[in-house]
């Protein structure tokens, strides 16, 4: 990937950081994009910390602005030149049941995870398409395209949603050598999860068969493959990356 630029939606945080790490640690010139600057900032110092070479640069923007989008692809190209690959990665999951859900909160969801998808590579799709090789890898879920949860029924939605825009969008940009394709995380430790308490990490890590949380380097290694030139004849795919977490039938699958 040396050379070629990757831009990241969320990617100040969580597994956006994850991604932009792996990718800047095998020379792609890296583009964080978030809504926070202060966060934006501490992310490029962290990852020029680890690895001084790193291209790596930030740009506040908000996946629900189509300006927004539109700019922080524009100074994507202005730095590096060009954008090789999107991770459109950027997403929120606020808990609350259907009884209680407002149509407010319903909107926020949806316009941060799904339509955010769509601004973000409309926004980039220009410049991907003279890349000759050009990448998009979609940050999903489990959660919504294969399991549920209580408390995340947007959340499963936009996310069910996302892998339904992918196999259109696959077929779209077949044309322009173009692929699309989607990481499907489960229980990664992020520091949104953090906060809930070693109890809570505990009970989680032992619903997966691999016996731990994934990473966020997880998902960014998963990702990095998909970007990758070896990748070239898979798109409008999925890929699990949950540690076994959707195999069990039952917890007595567990059981040791």
């Amino acid at each position: 990937m040396s050379g070629q630029t990757v831009l990241v939606t969320g990617g100040t945080k969580g597994i956006g950081f994850g991604i932009g790490a792996v990718f800047a640690r095998n020379g792609a010139r890296v583009f964080l994009v978030g809504r926070d600057r202060s966060e934006g900032t501490a992310a490029v110092d962290k990852i020029k910390s680890e690895y001084p070479d790193a291209a790596v640069e930030f740009v506040c923007g908000n996946v629900e602005s189509q300006t927004d989008m539109l700019q922080a692809a524009s100074t994507a190209v202005q730095h590096f030149g060009g954008i090789d690959v999107l991770c459109a990665n950027a997403g929120i999951f606020p808990s609350v049941t259907i009884e209680k859900m407002t149509e407010k909160s319903w909107d926020m969801v949806m316009n941060v995870n799904l339509k955010g998808v769509f601004l973000a590579l409309q926004a980039c799709l220009p410049h991907l398409k003279k890349s000759g090789a050009g990448r998009v890898i979609l940050t999903s879920s489990i959660t919504g395209p294969i399991t549920g949860d209580p408390g995340w029924s947007h959340y499963g939605a936009s996310k069910a949603g996302m892998l339904g825009f992918m196999r259109t969008a696959a077929l779209e940009l077949a044309e322009h050598g173009i692929t699309i394709n989607a990481v499907l995380p489960g229980n990664i430790l992020t520091p949104g999860l953090k906060v809930m308490g070693d109890e809570y990490l505990k009970r989680m890590a032992t619903a997966v068969p691999l016996g731990r949380l994934g990473t966020v380097e997880d998902i960014g290694h998963a990702v990095y493959f998909l970007a990758t030139g070896e990748a070239g004849y898979i798109t409008g795919q999925t890929l699990v990356v949950d540690g076994g977490q959707i195999l069990p039938e039952s917890m007595m699958a567990l059981a040791k």
